[in-house]
C-alpha cells in the first residue's frame, strides 16, 4: 500500500520527536529526545508550526516535513519557510522526500500561501537536487544573515 502523508497531531508525538532528535543529529546537534520530544510538543500544542508526516502500514512515520508560516511584505501575502525535512535512513531513496515536498506546497497553497521558503546546506547536495528537481529556485540575489542573542 502507498504512504499516506497528513497533518500531524498530538498523537504522532512519539514518533515525530524521533525523528525530529534524528534530524537535529543530521545538523550535527546531540541527540536530545527530551528536548526533541518537548520542542515538537509545544508546536503541536501551539499550533504554530504545519508538520506534515508520511507514513507506511508497515512502519509508521517514517519521516516529517515542518513549515512555519510568515508573511511576505513585499508580494503582502501568507508564506511558509519549510525549515525541517527528514526521512528516516531506512525509507529513503523510495521517493518519499519528494512527495513530502509536493504535499507541503500543496497544503501552503490551500493555505493562501504565495510563497514557500527554505534553506539547506551548501554540500547537501542530495536535497539540492531534490529541491530543484520539484521547481525550487535557488536565490542568489540575497545573503541570509543570522544573530543569536
Amino acid at each position: 500500500m502507498a504512504p499516506t502523508i497528513r497533518i500531524a497531531s498530538s498523537s504522532d508525538l512519539p514518533q515525530v520527536a524521533a525523528l525530529f532528535n534524528d534530524y537535529r543529529q543530521f545538523y550535527e546537534q546531540p541527540a536530545d529526545l527530551e528536548l526533541a520530544t518537548t520542542f515538537m510538543r509545544d508546536r503541536l500544542q501551539a499550533g504554530d508550526s504545519l508538520v506534515l508526516v508520511i507514513e507506511s502500514e508497515e512502519h509508521g512515520i517514517v519521516g516529517f516535513t515542518q513549515l512555519y508560516p510568515l508573511f511576505d511584505s513585499v508580494s503582502a501575502q501568507r508564506s511558509f519557510i519549510l525549515y525541517d525535512l527528514y526521512i528516516s535512513q531506512s525509507a529513503r531513496r523510495q521517493g518519499l522526500a519528494r512527495a513530502l515536498m509536493i504535499a507541503a506546497t500543496d497544503e501552503a497553497r490551500r493555505r493562501g500561501a504565495g510563497r514557500l521558503e527554505l534553506q539547506t546546506g551548501r554540500s547537501n547536495l542530495p536535497a539540492q537536487r531534490l529541491y530543484e528537481g520539484l521547481g525550487w529556485e535557488r536565490d542568489d540575489a540575497f545573503f541570509v544573515y543570522a544573530i543569536h542573542p
